[in-house]
């Protein structure tokens, strides 16, 4: 029997007027689904990418977004049960009432983990905690971030220095003295004083850039310097969030921009390398970081800050204050009250 559920619908691509709740209404869950009641669901430029159809490979509209979740079981499983707080990344369809999702996928949420920093785990710690990872940042070592204070971005920072890395980076000089309060050296980014500045330091080891193509030619410039050849650099792309954040018309697809950053790795003997970084819930070590995260949370290790809460009447609200608002961390968007 179909139950009647409220929803994001983004019904046509484009701006914030085609992103709206609506009525619908959801069948049973099939043979191995569960259907769960989100909490909070996850916000990002993602979103903003979704709703103005600039989403690499993204379903045609009408679509409801939202990439990620926590929320209670509304249906057992064989495994999960119903009330258990679950966490998953669906990719879509997380801004609903309700949503069946494969069992599979969904992840069991630990006591003295909350809602709101599970959903945050799931996305955007998960995500960073993978590139830091890839870019194997250790001691003493000099990492580049930009956006600080964006979700991924202040939990890569907050990841690396428990690795000891000193942390420098580029936000919007509003959250400066924030940043600075967590021990990092904030840029402004259009200005480019931190080409320079990095380049005279001798480097970044590890760069980590969401913004796209041009970004990443600049990002690239401040690895360690091929003339030396002593200090190897690692320049991790993913995302490409310049235009959502400028609300600008993008300058192409990712393939082109994608394939062009990584043919820098034909150079030969060079210390300078790079690699576009992507999460999908089905990668092997998806499930394995999100439980070490899990465990970090409820041993104290990372304190998961939420900047923004937005209540899903208010999905229009979120749309416009995504790249402005001020703060540092996640955003969430507010599904249920109890």
């Amino acid at each position: 029997m179909s139950i009647t559920i409220r929803k994001v619908v983004i019904s046509e691509f484009g701006d914030v007027s085609k992103v709206a709740v609506e009525q619908a209404t959801i069948d049973p869950p099939k043979a191995g689904e569960v259907q769960v009641a989100p909490v909070y669901s996850g916000f990002s430029g993602a979103d903003i990418n979704m709703r103005r159809g600039m989403y690499p490979l993204q379903r045609k509209a009408p679509l409801t977004p939202g990439y990620c979740l926590a929320g209670r079981a509304k249906t057992d499983g064989n495994h999960v049960k119903i009330g258990d707080l679950v966490a998953c990344m669906t990719v879509y369809d997380a801004e609903a009432d309700l949503l069946n999702i494969p069992e599979k996928y969904l992840i069991r949420v630990p006591e003295g983990v909350t809602p709101e920093a599970a959903t945050a785990i799931v996305l955007d710690w998960a995500t960073a905690y993978g590139m830091v990872e890839r870019a194997k940042v250790a001691k003493g070592q000099r990492v580049f971030i930009h956006g600080l204070s964006g979700a991924v971005g202040y939990a890569t920072m907050k990841l690396c220095q428990l690795r000891g890395a000193a942390i420098y980076g580029t936000a919007s000089e509003r959250n400066h003295q924030v940043l600075r309060e967590q021990e990092a050296m904030p840029f402004v980014y259009t200005n480019k004083d931190w080409i320079k500045t990095m380049q005279d330091l001798g480097g970044a080891h590890a760069v980590f850039d969401p913004l796209g193509d041009d970004s990443w030619e600049e990002s690239y410039s401040i690895l360690p310097p091929c003339s030396t050849g002593k200090e190897q650099g690692l320049l991790v792309a993913f995302g490409q969030n310049q235009s959502a954040l400028t609300d600008s018309q993008p300058s192409g697809g990712a393939l082109i921009p994608v394939t062009k950053l990584l043919l820098k790795n034909a150079k030969i003997f060079s210390n300078r390398s790079t690699t576009f970084y992507y999460i999908f819930r089905d990668q092997t070590s998806f499930v394995p970081t999100v439980n070490t995260l899990f465990n970090m949370v409820r041993d104290g290790k990372i304190n998961v800050v939420i900047k923004n809460t937005w209540d899903m009447d208010d999905i229009k609200t979120a749309h416009q204050s995504w790249a402005s608002s001020s703060g540092i961390g996640s955003n969430l968007i507010r599904i249920s009250k109890t």
